[in-house]
């Protein structure tokens, strides 16, 4: 038997026969009406757009550290905040921040009073926001008699400039009169974090 004919001129295979593929052609898309051609035009314009939303919208969550890493782009991020409503400032970043020294004793002249003293150290190549720092008053057993969060405003003094950070490879010394005086503490930890 011959093959199987429809609709006059269309042959179609006989059965058990493999019709032939065009390779060259088969992931091509028929092209067909005007709807495909339209949205290929939308895509040449909208995909480049929407790249640029994207950088943009990574640029602005990561706004303080790409001014930080590089601050050739502080200046175009700090205009572009001013339009948007935002603020750049200092990096967050814990783990450039380290405490050298720290001490509390008791202040000789006013009974249940405490003197804290430390250094705060920036060991980054770039300048890092304050810290909050976390004091905690221990008992004789190590447990936590009294637990307290220092805002920067409260240990760092009058001169400097909360919003320009702690500068690069730069110190800073934590001087604070604490009151425990309804507390009986035998030690105390320090800790500095960001909230």
């Amino acid at each position: 038997p011959g093959p199987a004919e429809r609709d006059g001129d269309e042959t179609l295979p006989a059965a058990g026969t493999v019709p032939a593929v065009d390779y060259a052609n088969r992931f091509a898309r028929p092209r067909g009406g005007r709807l495909p051609g339209a949205l290929d035009r939308l895509a040449v314009f909208a995909l480049p757009l929407l790249l640029l939303a994207l950088i943009t919208q990574a640029a602005f969550h990561v706004r303080d550290g790409l001014a930080a890493h590089v601050p050739a782009a502080k200046p175009l991020l700090v205009r572009a905040c001013a339009l948007l409503g935002c603020s750049v400032g200092p990096l967050q970043e814990s783990s450039g921040l380290s405490i050298d020294a720290s001490d509390l004793q008791a202040d000789p002249a006013h009974r249940g009073l405490l003197l804290l003293t430390a250094t705060l150290r920036n060991r980054a190549g770039w300048p890092l926001a304050y810290p909050h720092l976390e004091l905690t008053l221990t008992d004789a057993q190590d447990q936590v008699v009294v637990r307290r969060a220092l805002a920067p405003a409260e240990y760092v003094g009058a001169g400097a400039d909360l919003a320009a950070g702690i500068a690069a490879n730069a110190e800073v010394p934590v001087k604070l009169f604490i009151d425990a005086s309804a507390t009986t503490q035998a030690g105390y930890r320090l800790y500095a974090f960001y909230p």
